[in-house]
């Protein structure tokens, strides 16, 4: 039976081929494999409560006050140095080994979404939050109030090991993984801007992402694997007119429609997408107050996915030619505004092949390192610019809905198998094994 796993998109589950998990014979353990796995055993029931804490109580990008609070208390209790205000709200913790050696970072992101919860959990969130202008309902839909949790339990966990620690490791508690406000900074790009990795200089990087998947199963791509992400906006401004007579003004609809077929006609037969794939969306069209009133001004909002720099230029001209064409022939005006890009997710190979052995122990097997290219895109790529870093995503169960829908939840046992997963990749990496 195939390993392979096809995800499609960032909220579809993994469908193995045959319905089985695919499974390899872990390799041989480790003096401290049974420490881990009985601390990480025992410190389950806490990890959960903090879980369901920071799921009932979600914070946007840039706004994770309470959770960096809460976090900081927890490193400081356990000895670390700790370090807040990292890239506005993140939380930094050093924890120094008896021994000399590397230094290796773990990183969680701690930011919700504008989502309406719609799960039925008995820690279901109610909080809303201003968004952009906007008062919204805010969720944990994408599984960062796990990926906290996680940390703070392999935190817990490596500080009983301490004298067992070849180096340092780093904890990062990010904010704004999925996007800080508009006109602000944040994520990784202003933790590395900061000096995140720096002092003490880390040599490497690790990260995990909760996915619909055989719970606590993990899973990667050597080399690139979740796409580079561009946002976009399109601000048009046409002419006004009264509904029933559009030959006064500019039909502002018929001209947004025009522009979402040419964007979806470059995707499907102006590039070669065998070549890697290619996503161009237009997700939001926002214009006018009232049914009978062609509004004069509308906006279009949307990402781009690549994998190839070359065809996310030739993508983006592309789209700017697509927008400046279209408005001229309706004597309109219309210009896109690309935001910051996240890049590729590019998976070290080198460590990728070194540390596949690690997850195969901390999941007893379960592990496959040949799934699909992801279209969903990560800021975990900003760390893998500057030092070798590996992202891999933690099989959480079938929920009703996936990343970023309202219905998303996690089958909390695999939260335990991530807690052993960072614990031992930073244990082996620092020991060279």
């Amino acid at each position: 039976m195939s390993k392979r796993v096809w995800l499609a998109g960032v909220a579809a589950a993994f469908a193995m081929t045959g319905g089985a998990v695919a499974q390899e014979a872990p390799a041989a353990a480790k003096p401290y494999d049974a420490a881990v796995f009985a601390k990480a055993k025992e410190l389950q029931p806490k990890v959960v409560a903090w879980r369901r804490d920071f799921h009932e109580h979600p914070e946007l990008s840039n706004n994770e006050v309470r959770t960096a609070k809460i976090v900081a208390d927890h490193l400081r209790k356990l000895g670390f140095e700790v370090r807040t205000g990292v890239g506005k709200t993140g939380v930094v913790g050093i924890l120094k080994g008896a021994k000399p050696g590397k230094v290796v970072a773990l990183r969680a992101d701690m930011d919700a979404l504008p989502v309406a919860e719609q799960t039925g959990l008995p820690f279901a969130s109610k909080v809303t939050a201003q968004y952009n202008g906007q008062t919204v309902p805010v969720m944990h839909a994408c599984g960062h109030d796990s990926h906290v949790a996680i940390l703070m339990g392999t935190a817990e966990v490596l500080a009983g090991m301490k004298d067992q620690i070849e180096g340092t490791v780093v904890f990062i508690f990010q904010p704004a993984e999925e996007g800080p406000p508009v006109g602000e900074e944040g994520g990784a790009p202003l933790m590395v801007k900061e000096g995140v990795l720096k002092n003490p200089k880390v040599d490497a990087i690790f990260g995990l992402h909760a996915f619909p998947g055989p719970v606590g199963m993990t899973v990667w791509r050597p080399g690139p694997m979740m796409a580079a992400s561009d946002r976009f906006e399109i601000q048009l401004k046409g002419k006004q007119a009264h509904g029933s007579m559009p030959w006064q003004g500019i039909d502002m609809s018929s001209l947004t429609a025009d522009i979402v077929t040419a964007f979806n006609q470059i995707t499907s037969r102006q590039i070669n997408v065998s070549k890697t794939p290619t996503v161009l969306t237009i997700a939001t069209l926002h214009g006018g107050l009232r049914y009978n009133i062609i509004p004069e001004d509308m906006t279009m909002t949307g990402t781009l996915r690549t994998f190839d720099p070359g065809m996310r230029t030739d993508v983006m001209a592309r789209a700017d030619k697509a927008v400046a064409s279209i408005t001229e022939r309706y004597g309109a005006t219309g210009k896109i505004n690309w935001g910051q890009p996240n890049p590729v997710t590019d998976n070290n190979r080198a460590l990728s092949a070194q540390m596949k052995p690690t997850l195969a122990r901390a999941t007893q097997g379960h592990v496959a390192d040949d799934i699909d290219y992801i279209m969903g895109a990560e800021d975990f790529s900003y760390f893998q610019k500057e030092i070798p870093g590996f992202f891999y995503h933690l099989g959480i169960g079938n929920p009703k809905g996936g990343n970023h829908s309202p219905f998303f939840d996690i089958d909390e046992s695999a939260m335990e198998t991530g807690v052993r997963a960072q614990a031992l990749l930073a244990l082996d990496y620092l020991k060279g094994r």
